[in-house]
C-alpha cells in the first residue's frame, strides 16, 4: 500500500497536468471533492464495512442471492382522472409485465377532502386518482387479485383511511388480511419538511402512525406499515447526503415513538421500508444506497438493540428523479431515466419505478409508460448486471464515496439529535433551511453554467410544441363529483353519525384508531368526513404556529 501511495504521488507530479483538465474542481452533486484517481484504503476493514450480501452490515445487499434469486418489483406509478380510468391503466400495466401496482392520489384525497368539497374545486383527478369513499376504492381495485399483487400507496396524512378502505375491499373479496402485501407511505415527518400535504399537528400524526404499526403487526404481517421517504426530500432540493441523513433521522424518530408507545422494537421494524430517489450522478447514487443500508443496520443494532435480523435490513423502493426531467427535449429524459434506474439496480433496490419521459409536461401516456417499464425489463434481462451480487464492490471510487457519504450523513444526524430529534428540528426549521440553501446552490450552478443540463443551459435548440400529452377529461371529474354526492344521499345517516361519534371518542382517548376508522368506511363514512372528525379533536397544523 505504501508503494502504491508513493507511485500515485509520482504519477500525479509527473504525468498529470491540472491545466489540461476540463474544470478547476471536480465534485459530486453533493459537493464531495474528487481526486483524479482512487486506490485501496490501507485502513479498510472489509468484514466490518462490507461483509457479504445478506449479512450485517448489508452494505452489499439485503439478500444473499440478490437478483440471481429474483428481480426487484417493477412498479409504475399510476392514478388520474377517475377510479375507472386508473383501474384500466392498472390492468394495462399488469398485462405489460408490471409486477406491482403503485397508486398516485389526487390532492384532495391527500389532504382529506372529498371530491365534492369546495376546496377540491379544480384539483379533482389532476395529479392522481380521487378516492372519497369505499365505492371509489372498489371501482379502483375491480378485477385485481389483492392476494397476488403487491400494492404501494403514496399517501400520508390520510394513510390510515386509505389502508382501511383497502382492507374493506379485501374482506369483500374474501381475502385473509394476512395474505395482503404492499406499502403505505405513511411518512408525515417529511411532509412537514418537504411536501406540505399535512393535516394534523406533528404529535397527532405520530400517534396515527404508531397506531398503524401496532394494528398491522397483529393483523397484516406482510404489509409495510411505513415507507420512510428520502425521495420527496431530494425532490425539494436536498443533495444525496442530506437525503440519507434526513431520512434516517426521521426513521429514528418513528422507531423511538413506537417504542415509547409500548411496542417491542423487533415486532414492527421488520415491516419498515424506505423510499429513495435515483438521480444522475451515477456513482454517487450507487454509493448513497450502499451507505444508507449500512447505516440503518448499524443504527438498529447499536442504538435500538434490535435482535431480529430482519429488523436490521433496509428494504427500499427507488424512483427515478422527477425533478431531473426536463420539458425541453423531453426524449432526453429516456436516457436520464435509464442511467438512474441502472444506478438503483446496482445500488440494490428491492422495488423500482421508472418515470416516463413526458412527465415534465403532463401525466404520462400509455406509450411513455410502456417505454419506462421496458427500460427496467431491458436492464433486468439484457444488461447482465443482475447476474452477480453487488457488481460495483471493489471499485475504489465506490468505496470512497460510500464511506464519505456515511461520514457526512452521521454528522447531520448528530446535529439533529442535538436539536432534540426530527420533530423539534422541524419546528426549528432546520431541515427546511438546509434543503433551501442546497437547492439555491444547485440552481446557481445551473444558471452560471457550472452545472450542465443538456437541452436546458447547453445544446439548446428550437423545438416544436409537444401535442401528444395526456389530458384529463372534464366528464371524468363531473362523474366523480356526482358519484360521491349520490353515495352520500343513499347511505344510512344514523349509521354514519354513530360511526363518526365512535371515532371522535376514540381520538379523544387512547384507543388504537385503526378499528374505528375501519368501522367508519364500512358504514359509508367518506374520507373527508373521517378527516373532519379527526380535525375536530386534533386540530389542523399551520407552519409557524
Amino acid at each position: 500500500m505504501k508503494d502504491l501511495e508513493k507511485h500515485k504521488k509520482e504519477w500525479q507530479q509527473n504525468k498529470c497536468d491540472p491545466s489540461r483538465e476540463r474544470k478547476k474542481e471536480f465534485k459530486t452533486d453533493a459537493g464531495i471533492p474528487l481526486e483524479p484517481l482512487y486506490l485501496p484504503e490501507l485502513s479498510q476493514n472489509y468484514a466490518d464495512d462490507l461483509g457479504f450480501p445478506g449479512e450485517f452490515p448489508y452494505t452489499r445487499g439485503v439478500q444473499p442471492g440478490m437478483y440471481r434469486s429474483r428481480f426487484w418489483t417493477m412498479r409504475q406509478y399510476a392514478g388520474f382522472g377517475s377510479a375507472e380510468e386508473t383501474n384500466n391503466r392498472f390492468k394495462y400495466l399488469l398485462d405489460s409485465g408490471t409486477t406491482g401496482l403503485s397508486v398516485a392520489f389526487d390532492l384532495p384525497t391527500q389532504i382529506g377532502y372529498d371530491s365534492d368539497h369546495i376546496l377540491s374545486d379544480g384539483e379533482v383527478g389532476k395529479v392522481g386518482v380521487p378516492i372519497s369513499s369505499l365505492q371509489d376504492m372498489e371501482i379502483l381495485l375491480e378485477g385485481i387479485p389483492l392476494d397476488k399483487v403487491s400494492t404501494s400507496m403514496t399517501i400520508n396524512s390520510t394513510a390510515a383511511i386509505l389502508l382501511a378502505l383497502y382492507i374493506a375491499v379485501a374482506e369483500k373479496q374474501g381475502i385473509d388480511l394476512k395474505k395482503l402485501s404492499g406499502t403505505i407511505q405513511n411518512d408525515l415527518l417529511k411532509e412537514y419538511i418537504a411536501r406540505g400535504t399535512y393535516i394534523y399537528p406533528p404529535d397527532a400524526s405520530m400517534r396515527i402512525i404508531t397506531d398503524i404499526f401496532s394494528y398491522c403487526a397483529e393483523k397484516m404481517p406482510r404489509w409495510n406499515t411505513i415507507s420512510i421517504s428520502g425521495y420527496h426530500i431530494r425532490e425539494a432540493g436536498s443533495d444525496a447526503v442530506q437525503e440519507v441523513a434526513f431520512t434516517l433521522a426521521n426513521a429514528v424518530t418513528y422507531v423511538q415513538a413506537a417504542i415509547n408507545a409500548g411496542l417491542n422494537v423487533d415486532d414492527f421494524t421488520s415491516r419498515i421500508s424506505f423510499f429513495f430517489s435515483a438521480h444522475n450522478n451515477f456513482f454517487e447514487e450507487i454509493a448513497k444506497f450502499r451507505a444508507a443500508r449500512k447505516m440503518w443496520a448499524t443504527i438498529m443494532k447499536t442504538r435500538f438493540k434490535a435482535r431480529n435480523e430482519k429488523s436490521l435490513r433496509m428494504r427500499f423502493h427507488a424512483q427515478t428523479g422527477g425533478s431531473t426531467l426536463t420539458a425541453q427535449q423531453p426524449e432526453n429524459n429516456i436516457v436520464r431515466v435509464t442511467l438512474q434506474a441502472l444506478a438503483a439496480v446496482l445500488g440494490g433496490t428491492q422495488s423500482l419505478h421508472t418515470n416516463s419521459f413526458d412527465e415534465a409536461l403532463a401525466l404520462p401516456t400509455e406509450e411513455s409508460v410502456r417505454i419506462a417499464l421496458r427500460t427496467q425489463q431491458i436492464i433486468a434481462h439484457e444488461s447482465g448486471v443482475t447476474d452477480t451480487c453487488d457488481p460495483t464492490a471493489g471499485s475504489y471510487y465506490i468505496e470512497f464515496l460510500t464511506k464519505e457519504i456515511e461520514k457526512r450523513a452521521y454528522q447531520y444526524i448528530d446535529k439533529i439529535d442535538e436539536l432534540g430529534g426530527s420533530v423539534d428540528a422541524i419546528k426549528k426549521g432546520f431541515f427546511q433551511g438546509e434543503i433551501s440553501n442546497r437547492a439555491y446552490e444547485y440552481q446557481r450552478e445551473i444558471e452560471t453554467g457550472e452545472k450542465i443540463i443538456v437541452g436546458v443551459n447547453k445544446y439548446v435548440q428550437e423545438e416544436k410544441p409537444v401535442t401528444e400529452i395526456l389530458k384529463i377529461k372534464e366528464e371524468m371529474i363531473k362523474q366523480q363529483i356526482n358519484r360521491i354526492k349520490e353515495f352520500k344521499n343513499k347511505r344510512d345517516k344514523d349509521k354514519v353519525s354513530a360511526a363518526r361519534q365512535r371515532l371522535e371518542s376514540a381520538t379523544a382517548g387512547s384507543e388504537n384508531l385503526m378499528s374505528p376508522i375501519i368501522n367508519c368506511v364500512k358504514n359509508s363514512v367518506s374520507l373527508g368526513e373521517i378527516s373532519d372528525s379527526l380535525r375536530t379533536v386534533f386540530g389542523s397544523y399551520e407552519e409557524g404556529h
